[in-house]
């Protein structure tokens, strides 16, 4: 059995910015096989829900309102680390497009919606750390990727 670090809104945890959760059927059935270990960096960095939504400008995690949160994203980012890493975590899976949690495409900063190439703080620091970072678009590769290490244990 796995142990999957999981963005907590895919879970149904309402720690998104806007205080809702974004239940995802395929990641709650993963917990049939593998252990689902939820975070949030957002809220693990000390920002409240619901919050003003934030987006990386020029390397800086900065809200809606203009204030530059850089400081909280990235000690959430180090917190969501170290859970990881205290649960031996096989793999991370975090919420696509997130400041935080994006892995691959991220949005530009200007808030229009319109997307770039980038990954957020904590998927950033995952991937530093090389753990495999997939998001909920990528499920099969996870998957995948799982099999292929459980394969490679035996």
């Amino acid at each position: 059995m796995s142990r999957i670090v999981v963005s907590g809104c895919l879970l149904g945890i309402p720690c998104r910015y806007d205080g809702k959760s974004c239940p995802n059927e395929r990641v709650l059935k993963l917990a049939e096989k593998h252990t689902l270990i939820p975070v949030c960096p957002e809220q693990n960095g000390g920002l409240s829900t619901p919050r003003p939504p934030a987006e990386i400008i020029e390397g800086k995690v900065i809200n809606k309102l203009g204030t530059d949160v850089s400081e909280q994203y990235l000690r959430g980012a180090e917190i969501a680390l170290h859970v990881a890493e205290l649960n031996h975590a096989d793999a991370v899976l975090l919420k696509a497009k997130s400041p935080s949690c994006g892995k691959g495409r991220i949005y530009d900063g200007t808030f229009s919606g319109t997307l770039i190439p980038g990954n957020g703080t904590a998927a950033s620091l995952f991937l530093k750390n090389r753990y495999p970072v997939f998001n909920e678009e990528e499920i099969d590769l996870l998957e995948a990727a799982l099999i292929d290490k459980e394969d490679s244990n035996r």
